[in-house]
């Protein structure tokens, strides 16, 4: 719109002008070399205009052609240009799309049009990578590497190959010089600082630490947080002497006082210098933060050499600083097991009862057996203990590891290990022991087929008094047991508990003619009753054993009774 009004604005001006022109005629008159030229105002004014013409149009052609050849070969140039950018971005679709031959195409292209551009560089070297050929890809790099315009992406790629090859040793060189020419490169910093601290370089993983903060690679946070890690990592790799130990650890704690392997080495450490009280005060600044087993059994022994109910009281003390928790309560009825206060330990314990974790089912197997000698509700504990759900571990990139570590063994990654459950048992477990009871009460009576010549055995069994639910089916002490795989226990009913698990091998016969009517099926053989040894029975529920318990022994065989005395309590190996 507007050229259009500067059009008309110019065709006016020059009406304007002719007609100025035309209503004031004249002469003019030239004399050069003896001509005389005489005409008009109006007609040398047009001479004129047609001169000027002339010229920019003879300058104009003279000047094109000696432009020419500039210009047929920027054309030229123009056009290779512009089909080389359109094969690298047909070729980084190709990659895109995993059509190798197509991007190996494109890429011989855009290297032939444009030899010296990077992106084509770049696609010979990711077409290179995607056809799996390391050792083409490896040589572009290196010549993007010797460039001043690509040397960092070279370097990068050279890093990627080294690390597919696993060759730590030059993806660290890589890291370094790419860290060196760049310091504010993210992943060249980055990668200096886990290679520091794979290899326990303490000292250059917090030079390399300090230098991101400076270029604001970390946030201060993070930052903090990482030099706690690298602080209590050079405490424990013992380089060093137990004071400075002692200082890294307190200096880490400064830094990030919730850290608890820092509080933990500080507080055993100011416990053996003698100083208990700061020692105590460091723990439970930690605890209140972070309540860790590792803080509580530090806290304990603090003071060596005091007695169960004394460190009974010092974890009492600890425990008001978090009161609900559940490694509060852990950590007292530990001390309260120590102890023998067997009441304390249930009321610590008794919160943790509805979903007990294997720590729990330990104690509580522990705790049974000590009060008052329960060896069977101990296994039943024990048995839940192997199917419950797991207590929190130090966790790191899918590994579980006893102790902290500053670094992953597996990636190298700095503070990677975290105090959690594991992942794998996060599913649901089943109810506990006094809820397993409860659910067999509720089951229907099982159909169990009696042998037909055998009634007066199935209604005596029919009539004997259940057993308590509450007290543990155990074999009597002085009948002769048989292992459990020669002769499975068999239940009929609920009102049948008693007489329906097996008689041992060498009991009675009588017991042994009872228990086999009941519960065998019926034979084959019709009028014949079913006889224990034409064939094993299929449990309905059959006898399981803790891992530790060898399944029952005869007494009567020689050492009987010593291996039985050998023998360990299950929940020993959950202490």
């Amino acid at each position: 719109m507007i050229r259009v009004l500067l059009f008309f604005v110019v065709v006016a001006a020059v009406a304007l002008g002719a007609v100025w022109l035309a209503d004031r005629p004249g002469d003019i008159a030239i004399t050069w070399l003896g001509y005389r030229i005489e005409t008009s105002v109006m007609v040398g004014a047009a001479a004129l205009a047609l001169l000027i013409v002339a010229t920019i149009l003879v300058w104009s052609i003279l000047n094109g052609i000696v432009k020419a050849p500039a210009a047929v070969s920027a054309f030229w140039s123009h056009r290779r240009i512009s089909k080389g950018f359109r094969a690298i971005s047909r070729g980084i679709i190709a990659i895109g799309a995993g059509d190798a031959l197509a991007a190996r195409r494109y890429a011989y292209e855009a290297r032939r049009l444009m030899p010296n551009e990077p992106l084509a560089l770049l696609l010979g070297a990711q077409t290179a990578q995607l056809a799996g050929d390391g050792a083409e890809a490896e040589r572009t790099f290196k010549t993007m590497a010797r460039r001043n315009d690509t040397k960092l992406l070279g370097l990068h790629g050279l890093f990627v190959e080294a690390q597919r090859k696993g060759d730590t040793a030059a993806a660290r060189a890589r890291a370094e010089e790419a860290a060196k020419a760049e310091p504010t490169l993210p992943w060249a910093a980055e990668a200096v600082l886990q290679y520091r601290c794979a290899e326990g370089d303490w000292n250059g993983a917090l030079a390399a630490l300090d230098n991101n903060r400076h270029y604001g690679l970390v946030a201060k946070d993070v930052y903090k947080r990482q030099r706690a890690v690298l602080l209590t990592g050079r405490a424990l790799s013992g380089e060093t002497d137990r004071e400075t130990a002692k200082g890294l650890a307190l200096h880490a704690l400064k830094l990030s006082p919730g850290l608890v392997p820092a509080a933990a080495l500080a507080g055993r450490l100011l416990a053996e210098a003698g100083q208990t009280r700061k020692a105590s005060r460091v723990i439970e600044q930690a605890w209140a933060i972070n309540p860790h087993p590792d803080l509580a059994a530090v806290y304990a022994d603090i003071r060596p050499g005091q007695s169960s109910r004394d460190r009974l009281n010092r974890i009492r003390g600890l425990a008001r600083v978090v009161p609900i928790h559940p490694e509060t309560a852990l950590a007292v009825a530990r001390a309260a097991l120590d102890a023998q206060e067997f009441g304390l330990v249930r009321e610590s314990l008794a919160p943790l009862l509805s979903n007990p974790t294997q720590r729990v089912a330990a104690l509580m197997a522990e705790l049974e057996e000590r009060d008052g000698g329960d060896i069977g509700r101990s296994r039943e504990w024990m048995t839940r203990a192997l199917t419950a759900q797991r207590d929190p571990a130090w966790t790191a990139d899918g590994i579980v590891s006893s102790s902290w570590m500053p670094v992953s063994p597996v990636t190298g990654r700095l503070d990677a290990f975290e105090w959690r459950i594991p992942i794998a048992d996060l599913g649901p477990r089943g109810p506990i022991i006094e809820h397993d009871r409860a659910g067999m009460r509720r089951q229907p009576p099982l159909a169990v087929t009696a042998a037909p010549a055998a009634p007066a055995a199935a209604a005596a069994s029919e009539s004997k008094p259940a057993a308590p639910e509450s007290t543990p089916v155990a074999p009597p002490p002085e009948a002769t047991e048989a292992p459990a795989a020669s002769e499975p226990a068999v239940t009929a009913a609920p009102g049948t508990a008693a007489s329906a698990t097996a008689a041992p091998a060498t009991a009675a016969p009588a017991a042994m003619a009872d228990a086999s009517t009941a519960a065998a099926p019926a034979t084959p053989q019709e009028g014949a009753p079913a006889r224990s040894g034409d064939g094993l029975v299929e449990p309905v529920i059959p006898l399981v054993h803790a891992p530790d318990d060898p399944g029952p022994e005869p007494e009567d065989e020689p050492g009987a009774g010593e291996t039985s005395q050998k023998r360990r309590s299950a929940w020993s190996l959950f202490r």
